[in-house]
């Protein structure tokens, strides 16, 4: 789940346009001084985040290639008497569940299951006639038919013309919290704000219902932060014939070595939970207590647009993965032409990106793709202060996490990518 944060949609700019990096092959993660010498800006990031009481803890994971992870972690899972935050420690990653899902379509596509363009009607025949919105976010019963059909590419984009409760506003904003088409979970307490209703009972009942539902825009012509990759989720287990988050689970978190990514977290590994906050005048408020999460109940479906939780050392494997176009410790995950493609600026030529939350970029499967100055980049971040990227220029891989909502809070998107670059353009080079 996500907030319609710019700075969170910019977390690629900056300068990520460098030259090869050369660092050493090294394994496993590295931690401590030794981590914070080979990534200062990162490190003092960090510590001026934790250390000013701005966040109860926060982990980075940076690399290159398939090599060691450095790993610099401060603070606790949560404040006061809890253990120590690291690279296993559980967050709740929300739209950095996104690309996962991505990575699932692609799959199928490149084993000719579905195809990119194909009308999602084919697949998910309710929405063969959609209805769009005369006025976006106006009435919702002042309609037209849809002059085109909403297609799998569109989904993976952003460019269905489909809506997003957390986004939307006024009737239709109304009418998907209504019908149960909203983005995921937050807590079992109700806050001003942050409240996102009761989601339908399953990703059947999700899809037949956003079916149902007038699209904001037409299919193709704006980009529009959507439900689509959950929407992908109900897509994927049609074609592929198996529940989603077995599906996710069977071709990418265990294949890549994910032993701590999942959409319920099991009560045996409620002491790695971090606790999740809302800022609140500068004042951390327990939004989601680790003990009492409701990430240990089992989701009402796998919400394929927010639902993992994961840990720093966990996603980290993911995007070893990416970086290794499909490879990882020598396994082959994906094709070299599923990352490939899905890494990609897939966005349809029809649309314009000016004055959305990814002004001048491209779009893959589930995740920003950088364009022009910044190519090479892939990523996205979360709506609970969770950011992670590749690079295939420079071969790096970064991630940060810590747990505080609204996103908005803190410019933590737009600052982490900044520190990275900092340190990559420094050419501090150490031994293996």
């Amino acid at each position: 789940m996500t907030t319609p944060s710019s700075t969170r949609r910019a977390f690629l700019g900056g300068g990520l346009a460098l030259g090869a990096a050369a660092l050493a092959p090294r394994h496993a993660l590295a931690a401590g001084d030794v981590a914070a010498a080979h990534w200062p800006t990162v490190a003092k990031m960090v510590d001026d985040y934790v250390g000013g009481g701005r966040v109860s803890g926060m982990v980075s994971v940076l690399g290159f290639g398939a090599g060691r992870g450095d790993v610099i972690a401060r603070g606790k899972l949560a404040i006061g008497n809890a253990p120590a935050i690291g690279p296993d420690s559980l967050f709740r990653v929300y739209s950095m569940t996104k690309p996962l899902t991505g990575m699932c379509a692609m799959m199928l596509i490149d084993e000719g299951k579905m195809k990119l363009d194909q009308p999602l009607a084919d697949i998910l025949p309710k929405f063969a006639k959609m209805q769009v919105q005369v006025t976006p976010d106006g009435p919702i019963d002042q309609l037209r038919p849809a002059s085109g059909p909403i297609t799998i590419r569109q989904l993976l984009t952003h460019t269905a013309g489909l809506g997003y409760s957390i986004i939307q506003k006024g009737p239709i904003k109304a009418a998907y919290v209504a019908a149960g088409v909203v983005p995921g979970q937050i807590s079992r307490m109700s806050m001003p704000g942050l409240d996102r209703g009761k989601p339908a009972a399953s990703l059947a009942e999700f899809a037949d219902h956003l079916a149902g539902l007038p699209l904001v825009y037409e299919p193709g012509t704006h980009w529009s932060y959507s439900v689509g990759l959950d929407l992908m989720g109900r897509v994927i287990e049609v074609v592929s014939g198996q529940p989603f988050d077995k599906f996710m689970h069977d071709r990418i978190i265990a294949p890549c070595g994910m032993h701590s990514t999942y959409f319920q977290v099991p009560q045996s590994d409620v002491g790695r939970l971090t606790t999740n906050y809302a800022v609140a005048k500068g004042v951390l408020l327990p939004l989601d207590p680790a003990r009492s999460s409701i990430y240990l109940d089992k989701p009402a479906f796998p919400f394929g647009g927010a639902g993992l939780v994961s840990s720093p050392a966990d996603y980290d494997r993911f995007l070893t993965m990416l970086l290794g176009y499909g490879v990882i410790d020598g396994r082959r995950v994906m094709s070299e032409a599923a990352v490939r493609m899905g890494t990609s600026n897939l966005l349809p030529a029809s649309v314009d990106t000016k004055n959305s939350m990814i002004n001048g970029a491209g779009f893959g499967a589930g995740g920003r793709v950088g364009m022009g100055w910044d190519a090479g980049t892939y990523g996205w971040g979360g709506a609970a202060g969770t950011i992670a990227f590749v690079n295939y220029r420079v071969k790096n891989r970064a991630s940060l996490f810590t747990q505080y909502m609204p996103d908005s809070t803190y410019p933590i998107h737009a600052e982490f990518p900044k520190a990275v670059i900092a340190d990559l353009m420094a050419g501090r080079k150490v031994a293996a």
